[in-house]
């Protein structure tokens, strides 16, 4: 009896990925695809536009939406929801075209309905290991944030709680409720 193996997935092959979206990654050679709700979506645009606000105001750095592919050292490129690198982390100071070479100093999962939490946590540790100091899991279901600084600093911020940036975005303060409000 023979078995028949499929050739890994590559960069090129995640870059063909359809415009459906969808957001595709690469992991562990396979093209993987996380579906999002409309929720998601405007959690995700409600707080990207307080970061991006922080960041620019301050000069601080780049924030990146979910189309931005981060390649982590095992090979793998993830899209973060959301995704902060400092000024100055890219050679010569400019965002390059493809995949970003650097990891986020923060990386933001909204999460949908249909996330698996097992994968989730998966993608958590995967950031926290390629050197992510900040990782925010945000729940619009429980309307909760997870905030990872390694695989056991962890806290949960309750709804009536603020993001806070830490020493990733000094005095960057966000009210979870404004990011939950419909």
């Amino acid at each position: 009896m023979s078995t028949t193996t499929r050739p890994k997935a590559t960069e090129a092959d995640l870059l063909k990925a359809p415009n459906d979206g969808r957001k595709y990654e690469l992991v562990d050679g396979e093209i993987v695809m996380s579906p999002a709700g409309s929720r998601h979506g405007a959690v995700c645009v409600k707080l990207s536009t307080r970061l991006w606000t922080f960041i620019e105001q301050r000069r601080l750095g780049h924030l990146f939406d979910s189309s931005t592919g981060f390649r982590m050292p095992n090979g793998n490129v993830r899209l973060p929801d959301v995704a902060f690198v400092a000024r100055g982390r890219f050679e010569g100071g400019k965002v390059p075209e493809g995949f970003s070479p650097v990891v986020p100093d923060l990386a933001v999962e909204v999460l949908s309905p249909e996330d698996r939490p097992r994968y989730v946590l998966d993608k958590v540790g995967e950031y926290l290991d390629a050197g992510v100091p900040l990782v925010w899991v945000v729940d619009p279901k429980t309307r909760t944030a997870t905030i990872h600084r390694s695989l056991t600093d962890v806290r949960v911020v309750a709804e009536t709680g603020d993001l806070d940036g830490e020493n990733v975005l000094p005095g960057f303060r966000c009210s979870l409720a404004e990011v939950f409000s419909e």
